[in-house]
């Protein structure tokens, strides 16, 4: 049985205490790593925000992206065209017999 590893990620110059899978949590760390660095952008770029708007613009920006990816793995249209085009070869095949 696997046994799940305690780890602290540091997101925002805050640590957070979590118990992940092995095989988790590399993608964490990745995770963690790329909010920070978001984190830090927007601290470059504007200084006189706090923590928690920037916090608030790297999830608003990953949410974006996310929705994003969502929309291209979108199947349902390809899935009604094929739909449409075996309906239309049915019809043909049938109407040449």
């Amino acid at each position: 049985m696997d046994e799940k590893l305690s780890i602290r990620l540091k997101i925002a110059d805050k640590y957070y205490p979590l118990k992940v899978e092995r095989n988790e949590e590399e993608r964490l760390r990745k995770a963690a790593k790329l909010i920070n660095d978001k984190i830090l952008q927007y601290k470059q770029k504007y200084s006189s925000k706090d923590t928690q708007d920037f916090m608030a613009m790297v999830s608003l920006q990953f949410a974006t992206k996310f929705l994003e990816c969502e929309e291209k793995l979108d199947e349902s249209p390809i899935i009604d065209k094929i739909s449409s085009l075996n309906g239309e070869l049915e019809e043909f095949l049938h109407n040449t017999k």
